[in-house]
């Protein structure tokens, strides 16, 4: 057994709450009769529709894309009309810019092409990889294309696949690891060759050991001098599977203040990233559906649903048997990092790992009082920052002055409001206290 990593400094242990989901095969969700597609689901510049209302489009075609700036092109999820394009729900910004499609349930399947990529260029990988539209399906949906590319001046000889899953609930880069390890390894293999490196590890804790078997046993076959893949146990601590955290405790390697994981050579891809990558670059599939854990005592039916990108919550709840009578709070990601959502026409984008349905005891609704100076956020902070003095800043107005106590360094893991005892809304400081000082 490989000794278990992690990242020195803070981090904490939210109860893990994936049993409800661990055991459950990925499920394909029939195709709803509408899909709500969001344009803007990437960091960047949201896409521009490249269809028109009433337009008839196939499962994979083109719907947007980016002309400038930082972006990802956009594709139908399924074939149908255009049914409207307009605005739809979104979890964080009240409402954005998206393409409705009505479904067209008699289209005939697309039937995919294995495709042969070992003697294709690096340069033609990455070029494949953008046309389908790839983002970072487990973080904050940065392009793909481009964290592939990074600059010439960094080094890049180390890959990490993020197996880590450290957000309490969550199972589905758990069910993809378990259920299509040869997809994540051979997109490993894909990634490495875009990026010129002979070596990838993939950190997964050790709450999965099912997945680290899975995961071993297909790397070691795989594996050879020239493409060095291994598995590396990690302890359960969250926030494990963030970037820098992830980077030191796997290759000691600390990435310094407000630069990328490039500066010192190493990317970082989610498993689900690369499996997406072996569609793109073998099956020539775009990016439109995911695997999606839903849980919470407050769902009839837990389950890890592989659902079309543009499918609404409520179309999820009502194949699910709908939400029982305790239900107090829905969110969209993990309950850590996620947003909460009043909203069941809220659609599923790229990006969405989990929606969770809690009841009155998985939630703390206990109102916060003042900041006691305990300092249990600063030994926390997996970044070492001063989240107390962020949320006093931010309460005293002065948001524009707290930038020395690390706000823009911070992403937001919320370690530091789980431990507070003064259960002070630390995250939702930040983010107030990022948007006044971006605005000054």
């Amino acid at each position: 057994m490989k000794s278990l990593l992690t990242f020195p400094k803070g981090g904490v242990h939210p109860p893990e709450k994936k049993d409800q989901t661990a055991s459950l095969p990925i499920e394909r969700m029939p195709v709803p009769d509408e899909l709500e597609i969001i344009l803007g689901q990437h960091i960047g510049a949201p896409c521009t529709v490249t269809v028109n209302k009433r337009d008839e489009v196939t499962e994979g075609a083109q719907i947007g894309e980016v002309k400038r700036g930082l972006g990802v092109p956009l594709h139908a999820p399924a074939a149908g009309k255009i049914k409207a394009i307009g605005t739809s729900a979104h979890p964080m910004r009240v409402s954005a810019p998206s393409v409705t499609i009505a479904v067209d349930h008699e289209a005939a399947a697309v039937e995919p092409h294995k495709q042969d990529w070992t003697s294709m260029s690096g340069k033609d990988l990455l070029t494949k990889v953008h046309e389908a539209g790839i983002i970072g399906i487990g973080g904050a949906g940065f392009p793909t294309h481009v964290k592939l590319n990074p600059p010439a001046d960094n080094k890049i000889d180390l890959l990490l696949l993020n197996g880590a899953e450290c957000e309490p609930y969550i199972t589905a880069d758990h069910r993809q690891m378990l259920e299509h390890a040869e997809s994540v390894v051979e997109g490993a293999a894909i990634i490495m060759r875009i990026l010129g490196v002979k070596q990838c590890r993939i950190g997964i804790e050790q709450n999965k050991p099912d997945a680290i078997a899975a995961m071993d046993k297909v790397a070691s076959s795989f594996s050879s001098a020239e493409c060095d893949i291994a598995v590396q146990p990690l302890e359960v601590k969250y926030p494990q599977g963030s970037e820098k955290q992830l980077i030191q405790a796997i290759s000691g390697r600390k990435v310094p203040a407000m630069a990328l994981p490039s500066a010192v050579g190493v990317v970082v891809q989610n498993v689900s990233t690369a499996s997406a990558i072996f569609d793109a670059v073998v099956y020539e599939k775009p990016l439109y559906e995911k695997v999606v854990t839903i849980s919470g005592g407050g769902i009839n039916k837990p389950a890890n649903l592989l659902v079309k990108v543009g499918t609404r919550v409520e179309d999820i709840v009502e194949y699910l048997g709908g939400v029982k009578p305790g239900l107090k709070k829905i969110i969209m990601g993990g309950p850590m990092m996620g947003f909460a959502i009043s909203d069941l026409s809220v659609p599923v984008t790229k990006t969405t790992s989990s929606v969770l349905f809690l009841t009155e005891d998985e939630i703390d609704s206990t109102p916060h009082s003042q900041c006691i100076r305990c300092g249990w956020c600063l030994d926390a902070c997996p970044m070492g920052l001063e989240p107390k003095e962020i949320g006093i800043y931010v309460e005293a107005n002065r948001a524009e002055d707290t930038e020395p106590f690390g706000v823009f360094e911070c992403f937001e893991c919320g370690s530091c409001a789980y431990i507070c005892p003064a259960k002070r809304p630390l995250v939702q400081f930040v983010r107030l206290a990022k948007m006044k000082a971006k605005r000054q």
